[in-house]
Order: C-alpha cells, then sequence, then structure tokens
C-alpha cells in the first residue's frame, strides 16, 4: 500500500511538471509570436535590408532593417513585412542618416533652375544644407523658404538670417555704430524672420559690413534670435592671431544675449597662427563644462577660400562697396595705408604664393594659379597685381593656410560637426575650392575609414545627430521610428572624395542610394532628378534638452 501510495504520488508530480513544462512553453511560444508580432509591419513603401545601420548617436553599426513609408522611416530592426513597394538588398553597405551640412552658401544657388538640383552634396550624402551663413544671403526668410516649397530642391534647406545682410538693408555698409533707431528696425527684422522659420543668426565678422558691427549691437540682436530660441552662428573676427579674442568676443554674445554659439569653420589660419585653435578648443571645453552650450563646424582641408579683397585689403577700406574702394586706390594718401596694410598680408602668405586663384572673369587664364606665380609671369610685383584684380572686380582664391596636425587634433572633438563651407555647382572651367564636392566623403571615406584618425562612428555622428542637435532639430539626424526618411547608403570600401584642388569639379564615389523625405534622390548610384527637398522651417519649442550634444569619446 505505501509502494502504491508512493507511486501515485510521484505520478502525480510528474504528471505536474509536465504540465509546468508544456505550459511554460506554450507561454515562450506566445512571447515569441507577440515579439515577431511587434517586429512585422503591414506595409512599407520601402525595405532596406542587409545593410549596417548606423542611427546617428555615435554608436557602433547593427544588422538591422529600416522600412521607409511615405516621408517617415516606420520600423527598424529584424522585420517582417507584409506587403512592401520595393525592397532594396544593402548587404555589406552602410546605411546612416543623411548628412547635414550647417555651413552651406547656396542662398542664390538653391533656388536657381541649373543649379537647385545640388548633385554634389547629393553624391557626398548630404540631405539638407544650411544657408545664411557668415552673414550673407537673404533676409527676407518668408520669401526664400516659399521659392524652395514651390521649385523643390535636391536637398533641404535650413536658412540662418544673415546679420550683414541684415545692417547693409537698414544701414547700407557704413563704418560707423547703429544708432538707437537702427538697431530697433534690425530687431524687427530679426523677429519676422524668426517667426517666418530661421534657425537662428549668422555672423561673417571679417566681411563688409557685418565687421562694423559692435559687441553691443551684435547683442541686441540676438536677443531677439534667443526669445525664438535660434542659435548665435558666427565666422569670428579673427582666425589668425587673434582667434582667441575672437573666440572670446562670440562666448560673450552668448552669455549676454543668453543663447547657444556655434563657431563656424573652426581653425587657426596662417603658419604664425598655427596651434592657436587647440587652446581656443580648450576655452570652448572650460564654456561647455560651466553649462554653455557651445560648439563648431570644420571642413577637412589645409586651404580656406573667400576673396582676394576679404583676405589682403582692410575692412576700413572697403566701407561703400567697389566704387569707394577704387576712389581709396586713387588717393594718395587712403593709397598707401591700403597698400601697407596689403604688403603686411602678403608677408603672411608668402608673397602670395599661397593664394590660388579660383575664379576671375577678366583674365580665366589667371585661375589656377597663385599670385606669385602670376605676378612674375606678368612682369609684375604681386602688391600691384592684387590692387589691379581689386579695381577690375575681385577675385575668388584658395588660401593654403591651415596645418595638418591641428585639422586632425580638431575632428577628434565630440562637438565638432562636419560642414563645408561650400555651395552647389556645375562643373566648369574655374577651380574652387574641393570642398564643396567632398568635404563629407573625404571626412568619413579618408580620415575615418583609411586613416582611421577617427572611427566611423564619430564621423558619422559629426554628419547627422551632431549638427541636428546644435540647430535644435527634433525629427532628422537620426535613424529612428517617427523621424524623417533622410536617408545615405554607401560602400565603405568606395566612398571617398574625388575632388582635388587641381580638378574639383568631381563627384564623390561610393554613394548608391540617398532618401529625401523618403523619395529616392539616388538610386544604384544614379541620380533620379528628384527634387525632394524642403524648406524647413524652426519651430520657437524646437531647441530643448538636445542642444547641448550628448558628449563622446574623442579620438576614437
Amino acid at each position: 500500500m505505501n509502494h502504491l501510495r508512493l507511486k501515485s504520488r510521484r505520478e502525480r508530480k510528474n504528471t505536474s511538471m509536465r504540465q509546468v513544462m508544456i505550459f511554460t512553453a506554450c507561454l515562450i511560444l506566445v512571447v515569441s509570436a507577440e515579439t515577431r508580432a511587434a517586429d512585422r509591419i503591414p506595409k512599407a513603401d520601402i525595405l532596406l535590408t542587409g545593410g549596417t545601420v548606423f542611427d546617428g548617436t555615435g554608436s557602433v553599426g547593427q544588422a538591422v532593417d529600416v522600412a521607409i513609408l511615405g516621408d517617415r522611416i516606420v520600423a527598424i530592426g529584424d522585420l517582417e513585412v507584409d506587403r512592401v513597394g520595393q525592397k532594396i538588398d544593402c548587404s555589406g553597405l552602410v546605411i546612416a542618416p543623411g548628412f547635414i551640412d550647417l555651413h552651406n552658401h547656396s542662398d542664390n544657388q538653391i533656388i536657381h533652375p541649373r543649379t537647385r538640383a545640388n548633385m554634389n552634396y547629393l553624391t557626398q550624402g548630404c540631405t539638407t544644407v544650411v544657408t545664411g551663413n557668415c552673414g550673407s544671403g537673404p533676409v527676407n526668410v518668408g520669401s526664400y523658404y516659399e521659392q524652395i516649397d514651390k521649385h523643390g530642391a535636391g536637398t533641404n534647406v535650413a536658412h540662418l538670417l544673415p546679420q550683414g545682410a541684415l545692417r547693409n538693408a537698414v544701414m547700407g555698409t557704413a563704418d560707423r555704430k547703429a544708432n538707437a533707431q537702427e538697431i530697433k528696425n534690425m530687431r524687427a527684422l530679426v523677429g519676422q524672420a524668426m517667426a517666418d522659420g530661421a534657425w537662428g543668426m549668422s555672423t561673417g565678422l571679417i566681411y563688409v559690413p557685418s565687421s562694423y558691427a559692435d559687441i553691443d549691437e551684435l547683442v541686441e540682436i540676438a536677443k531677439v534670435v534667443s526669445q525664438s530660441k535660434g542659435i548665435y552662428v558666427s565666422h569670428i573676427r579673427n582666425e589668425n592671431i587673434g582667434v582667441l579674442t575672437a573666440v572670446h568676443e562670440a562666448l560673450n554674445i552668448g552669455r549676454r544675449a543668453n543663447l547657444p554659439v556655434h563657431i563656424s569653420h573652426f581653425k587657426s589660419s596662417g603658419r604664425e597662427s598655427w596651434g592657436l585653435v587647440r587652446r581656443a578648443a580648450e576655452m570652448i571645453e572650460t564654456a561647455r563644462a560651466a553649462g554653455m552650450v557651445v560648439t563648431a563646424d570644420q571642413y577637412p582641408y589645409i586651404a580656406s577660400s573667400t576673396s582676394l579683397d576679404a583676405t589682403l585689403i582692410p575692412t576700413w577700406a572697403r566701407a561703400g562697396g567697389r566704387e569707394e574702394l577704387i576712389k581709396r586706390f586713387n588717393d594718395p594718401l587712403a593709397s598707401s595705408r591700403i597698400r601697407s596694410a596689403m604688403i603686411e598680408s602678403l608677408r603672411k602668405r608668402e608673397d602670395g604664393a599661397v593664394l590660388q586663384i579660383a575664379r576671375y572673369a577678366p583674365r580665366p587664364d589667371f585661375v589656377g594659379r597663385n599670385l606669385l606665380e602670376i605676378a612674375r609671369s606678368e612682369k609684375t610685383d604681386p602688391l600691384s597685381l592684387a590692387v589691379e584684380i581689386a579695381k577690375n572686380g575681385g577675385a575668388s582664391i584658395v588660401n593654403f593656410c591651415m596645418d595638418e596636425q591641428d585639422i586632425r587634433y580638431i575632428m577628434k572633438s565630440s562637438w565638432v560637426a562636419t560642414a563645408s563651407d561650400g555651395r552647389a555647382y556645375l562643373p566648369g572651367s574655374d577651380q574652387p575650392h574641393p570642398r564643396s564636392y567632398g568635404t563629407f566623403s573625404k571626412k568619413i571615406g579618408h580620415y575615418a575609414i583609411r586613416e582611421k584618425v577617427i572611427s566611423l562612428q564619430h564621423a558619422l555622428r559629426t554628419s547627422t545627430g551632431l549638427p541636428a542637435d546644435i540647430l535644435g532639430m527634433t525629427d532628422r539626424g537620426y535613424l529612428k521610428k517617427t523621424f524623417i526618411a533622410d536617408i545615405v547608403v554607401f560602400d565603405s570600401e568606395e566612398f571617398i572624395d574625388l575632388a582635388t584642388f587641381k580638378k574639383p569639379h568631381q563627384y564623390s564615389a561610393g554613394v548608391k542610394y540617398v532618401f529625401v523625405n523618403g523619395e529616392v534622390a539616388i538610386f544604384n548610384g544614379q541620380a533620379t532628378g528628384a527634387l525632394a527637398g524642403r524648406a524647413l522651417r524652426h519651430k520657437k519649442t524646437s531647441l530643448n534638452k538636445v542642444q547641448q550634444p550628448a558628449p563622446m569619446k574623442s579620438g576614437n
């Protein structure tokens, strides 16, 4: 009897255990089914599969799928889609958010029929460009945005109110302080621009007339930008031996006006200033540690580019425009002052040997040659040649002025974004800076993938999530569910810049697909002709906690 009782108890126990096991197995099946259901979406227009996804946060890439429906990302993960319009195999390719160029000068080109497609940026993987930089560009932001929306563009466009153009609209190019009424008028225009969707205000403090504004004027205008949660973006007053003082001024404007500060094309320009950008970076680090929102951008080249006038001629001599400048050259006293300053500027630039002509209409044969070389061939001296060029309308130049080691050092910073300082181009006979064709492909393809100065995830972060955070964008810059489908797909082995200083009009290689607002702009390496770009309007609530970019490990 005891034996039978024990056997019965054992059988009941075994039955109970079997029931538990069956229940657990069923539960696992249910959970697994629910998990699969979470990864199942009813439909997608486009499904990107097999690629390595870098989401813009600085994290390492993951092998997941990306589903696009309309202009949005609807799912990311190991996906099962009931109905797909198009499935694209991205095996062996990198999938990343579309690149955001914080510093672009396509203000006119992006609304011109021949260049609005912005192909030289699409082929780098850019889906958004920021215009209105260096204090130059349209002041009527509403009208500018309307033109973009009406005709479309190859990339999205976000606009900054340009302080130089603003000052010119109110008081011309006068070299004097603004009076109370002029400041009031400028503040009113700033308020309208911010209401129309400007993302902030830019200054170009080496250019006329932006340079004539003192710090008090800039602060009063920036306070209006601050009220709309915008950002202060500055081509600072000096990038040479005075760079530390110039950065200090920018920080003071940010503190007094209570708004984020962003330094454009952060660098030490001129051999005598090499290394100072590292000390400037320390100043910014200190300000950031104290809670201030300060960032910068950089293009990865040893040369800058601007006008020959801005490089050699003092700002006071450029007041009033070209006609007034010529009058000063013809006045013995004024001319003597100008020429003395130009001689000193040329001395710092190896008598013009580092200044390469990019564009000069009266003499196309000057293009691609340096000022010293041209002067010798013309049987003249660099100063006389520079004066002649200025009198004949001026020239664009490429200035070889930076240290490669400084560039490598600065690009490792977690708060320095990638930006081109270029514009939309069509191939032509001029020789512009190659940054317009290769900034992002050089930063990612050369410095990250090939040279390994930084990691791929760091390079991608500084081209996507970081610039989005700097501007305060809340639905772009990252690959996240519900975010806008601005996406680039590229081959990491092929992605590289091809543009050089001698042959700049060469599109980058390696981009396979680009999506702008969910529309295909590049398909399997070929442009589709889509003009899916939009005018992106800033909203007052856009800048929130994301305005201070999250720290990353430098030197990746």
